[in-house]
């Protein structure tokens, strides 16, 4: 079992490694097309600003590749936001997996970024085996995917918004898993073995 984790302009890769190691998942870091492609699974992480990790994306060909993948594929937290249709942070075209945009949280009462613990619920994917409703996970976010027909677990700030999705064989999640405790672990376990 190969599992590739997307090299690219983005904070958060050794942290996502570090997590799989401690299940004892060795993951290859990569940028290589190839090695992409004939992974098992493929994760891609991200803490960033979608527009400039956009044409970065696309200068190295990557956008094409990931939008291409037939393995099961988690993109994390900005990895989530980069295959929607676009996001408004400085009005950037994203990938186009989900159908769906990214929005700013606007609150005059809650703190943005909404970074901390936060429940999740309406787990609707086998990605959540072994996960209970309404469990904690960590976010650190200033952007949403808005919740839609592609959203498997939501969440609250200030509204409810889309904290995990999927299309076909692409999975995400707007928390991280890795840094999640034994639930992000579950998470991670589950996405290894689809």
């Amino acid at each position: 079992m190969k599992t590739v984790i997307i090299q690219y302009n983005a904070g958060n890769i050794r942290s996502v490694d570090f997590a799989l190691r401690r299940l004892g998942i060795y993951a290859e870091i990569t940028a290589d097309h190839a090695k992409i492609r004939s992974a098992d699974k493929v994760i891609f992480p991200g803490v960033g600003e979608a527009s400039s990790t956009m044409r970065y994306l696309i200068e190295a060909g990557l956008d094409k590749v990931i939008g291409n993948l037939s393995q099961p594929v988690l993109g994390i937290c900005l990895g989530m936001q980069l295959m929607c249709n676009s996001s408004e942070e400085n009005n950037a075209a994203c990938l186009g997996i989900l159908d769906a945009r990214v929005r700013k949280f606007r609150s005059n009462t809650l703190k943005i970024p909404h970074v901390g613990w936060s429940r999740i619920y309406n787990l609707q994917s086998s990605l959540f085996d072994g996960v209970e409703e309404k469990s904690y996970v960590y976010f650190v976010h200033s952007f949403y995917v808005e919740a839609g027909n592609y959203t498997i677990a939501n969440a609250d700030y200030s509204m409810p918004f889309s904290a995990a999705a999927k299309k076909e064989n692409f999975f995400a999640t707007q928390f991280h898993p890795e840094k999640s405790g034994k639930t992000g672990e579950q998470i991670l376990k589950n996405f290894i073995q689809l």
